[in-house]
């Protein structure tokens, strides 16, 4: 499973840069995506007319031993100013008990608005919805709606952001991977290295997965490269801050690539 995800992100990868042509992504590894690498992310979407190809890999360990791999394709669109929409398909190999399953761990779609771009007095705000789907045999029965508020703020080369989301409908099995948590709140800091085209961000943050479930409280460290002018790798460490409760540890790896199509972008088209 293993090799076929890495030759799968190999192909994909060529496809699109025969198909399509760059977008200014010079200084995407500024841009945090949900779970990339933490869960915090922040305000902006992807420029106006620019698709990004995501393709993170997710190892969690829980305290009980067992464990979960997850591979996380996702498609972003920049449709209007300001906004973007979304597709998720996570793919994840479960262990617990001495048994493995793996398969579709549910679809998911949203869609995020940054209604204020960041001023001298106020900080850049955005709302983002989800829609989640219990479908594949790792995808459980829930099928919900996650509404977030995020905002940014800079200072310098450090950004700090804060995101709160609650989830609504009626719970079931839940998801192996991209659960909609019934609420989580986070904050981060990030600190830009501009010669390294590296961006470094700390977070910690509490949800809770369901009704009535044991609140978690954990922290995690990353790191987003950029690689080349449209490609950006990332790298993320999470660990549960109260014992026996949230993940014993919590790898994320992955990278995306943005391209635009000509066809999609008129000549006049504002950036």
């Amino acid at each position: 499973m293993r090799v076929f995800s890495h030759a799968a992100a190999a192909a994909a990868a060529v496809i699109l840069s025969l198909i399509a042509r760059p977008a200014s992504a010079q200084i995407d590894y500024r841009n945090l995506d949900d779970d990339r690498p933490t869960l915090t992310e922040d305000a902006y979407p992807v420029e106006r007319h620019a698709f990004e190809f995501l393709l993170p890999y997710r190892f969690e360990r829980e305290a009980g031993g067992g464990g979960v791999h997850a591979w996380i394709p996702e498609i972003e669109y920049g449709f209007a100013r300001n906004a973007q929409i979304g597709f998720k398909a996570p793919v994840a190999i479960a262990r617990e008990n001495g048994v493995t399953d793996w398969g579709l761990s549910g679809l998911k779609v949203f869609a995020l608005y940054n209604f204020n771009t960041e001023s001298r007095v106020l900080p850049a705000l955005s709302l983002r919805g989800d829609a989640t789907f219990g479908v594949g045999s790792l995808g459980g029965s829930e099928s919900r709606v996650s509404l977030k508020a995020i905002a940014t703020r800079s200072w310098g080369r450090s950004r700090i952001h804060l995101n709160g989301a609650y989830t609504l409908g009626r719970e079931g099995t839940a998801a192996v991977t991209e659960a909609a948590n019934r609420w989580w709140a986070g904050a981060a800091i990030d600190r830009t290295l501009f010669r390294h085209s590296t961006l470094l961000v700390g977070e910690v943050y509490v949800l809770q997965s369901a009704r009535g479930a044991l609140v978690q409280v954990n922290a995690s460290l990353g790191l987003r490269r950029q690689w080349t002018p449209t490609t950006v790798i990332d790298l993320g460490l999470t660990r549960r801050l109260r014992n026996g409760v949230g993940p014993d540890v919590a790898l994320t790896l992955g990278f995306s690539h943005a391209f635009a199509f000509a066809w999609l972008m008129p000549a006049n088209a504002a950036k």
